[in-house]
């Protein structure tokens, strides 16, 4: 195998260098995902955007990343990890510059689409040069931070686009959120031809086109609804899009049969406990990219919180995601069964809690501050857990493809976890925030649960 001598060399003293670079973009690219949204007034006074226009901006991103993972993931296992993440970071970063310097709304939902093309041809890169370059507990510790990098981006996002847009450095308004990529990404670039492993020539893999010609448009059919539906007032057409990406799904899954270099392999979904890992993530997911979203609209309309003010209200419930990530491997060998479902039921404790709070219009005070905690932590110890469970049993010549099905299901999870859960905190019938909120950390609860179910299936090592 062409990964044994990438595998010798970063263990011999490159891997902390290996995943603070890959690790740094995705960071990026999950930041990019929620920092618009504290800074879409302040985009839309200045571009005199409509409605629909700024969901474009914030969401196009989100719908062309969800829809291109795979596919990243398959040009990097034919091309080069190596090769794929820095084409990526290079359109990533070039797209942000184009975004900074937007003069429309039109020009800014353009190059945010090629922001999301760009992460979404490096994001895969990230797990399969894990799989790839190290093993054993290296391995375990680098899941450990891409699980803390997960949880704080997406925080980190809300609070710098407050600072950023609230600064106005030098009469700019919103543009830093999207040229502060530009340095960090030039920076990445340089570190990545010195840091990230040669690719190696090895087995070429096909491109299976009628795979990506029908799982491409399955997503958007499906996502874009999702994304934009309670936006616009679920139009016609929304609705008319979710069988259609229904069709187009099922046509996939029959090429995926004939094909002879299917875009998601049968081996892959057949790697022991990978579909439930993947099941239980999603579940996850959804809950945590919901709480974010629900709770930053309750501090924010029922408290009367500033969006900086909401977004730091989160910031202990992602330390805590963090730390558990990190030392969840300390846990003696022997309960590392048991912390696998003991992490999402433990989570689901803690919005329970806040449920509780929520529902007599409590604010973010100290009761509230410790249940995010433990919500964080066991979802820390949740994820990481599953997330190594299920990629440790992938065969190395398969990691690009487990790796693009994970990375995807983890984007659906969060779409599908903002879509459903604020459409039911939106459309509450009965007017209260506080009964919405507590309805929806309900909601939140019981998706974790259901993780911790799939995860209490998962094969023993």
């Amino acid at each position: 195998m062409t990964t044994s001598t990438s595998s010798s060399s970063i263990r011999t003293g490159r891997s902390g260098g290996l995943l603070a670079v890959i690790l740094l973009g995705q960071f990026m690219a999950i930041l990019d995902a929620t920092i618009v949204t504290v800074a879409a007034p302040a985009i839309r006074a200045d571009l005199e955007s409509s409605g629909a226009a700024l969901q474009l901006v914030v969401a196009g991103y989100t719908i062309v990343y969800a829809m291109l993972l795979i596919t990243g993931a398959r040009l990097g296992r034919r091309f080069g990890h190596r090769r794929l993440f820095q084409a990526g970071l290079v359109l990533f970063t070039a797209a942000s510059l184009a975004c900074g310097l937007a003069a429309t709304t039109a020009q800014l939902i353009a190059f945010r689409l090629f922001q999301g093309a760009g992460a979404a041809l490096l994001v895969p890169q990230v797990l399969s040069l894990i799989q790839l370059t190290l093993d054993g507990a290296a391995r375990a510790r680098a899941f450990s931070v891409y699980s803390s990098v997960l949880s704080g981006a997406a925080v980190a996002g809300q609070i710098l686009g407050g600072v950023l847009t609230g600064a106005d450095i030098a009469g700019t308004g919103w543009r830093p959120i999207f040229l502060v990529n530009v340095p960090i990404g030039v920076v990445l670039l340089a570190a990545g031809v010195r840091l990230l492993p040669a690719d190696r020539p090895g087995a070429t893999t096909g491109l299976d086109l009628p795979g990506l010609v029908t799982f491409s448009p399955a997503v958007l059919l499906l996502v874009t609804p999702l994304v934009l539906g309670r936006e616009l007032g679920r139009p016609v057409w929304g609705w008319a899009m979710v069988p259609a990406g229904a069709v187009f799904a099922v046509v996939f899954v029959a090429t995926q049969r004939r094909a002879a270099a299917p875009l998601i392999p049968g081996c892959v979904l057949r790697s022991p406990g990978l579909v439930l890992a993947a099941a239980s993530i999603f579940s996850m997911m959804a809950g945590y990219a919901g709480f974010l979203f629900t709770m930053a609209l309750y501090l924010h309309d029922g408290l009367g919180l500033s969006p900086l003010r909401s977004s730091l209200a989160f910031v202990l419930s992602s330390v805590g995601f963090g730390a558990a990530s990190l030392s969840w491997r300390r846990v003696p060998a022997r309960f590392h069964r048991r912390v696998v479902p003991a992490g999402p039921a433990l989570s689901a404790a803690g919005y329970l809690a806040v449920a509780f709070i929520t529902a007599r219009l409590g604010s973010p005070g100290f009761l509230y501050q410790v249940a995010g905690v433990v919500s964080g932590v066991g979802m820390g110890l949740a994820f990481s857990s599953v997330l190594s469970a299920a990629l440790s049993r992938v065969m190395p010549v398969d990691a690009a493809d487990a790796s693009g099905v994970m990375s995807t299901v983890t984007q659906l999870g969060q779409v599908a976890g903002v879509a459903g859960l604020g459409a039911v905190f939106l459309g509450f019938p009965f007017g209260s925030v506080a009964a919405a909120a507590a309805v929806t950390n309900t909601g939140v609860a019981a998706l974790v649960l259901l993780s911790a179910v799939f995860a209490a299936f998962l094969p023993r090592r």
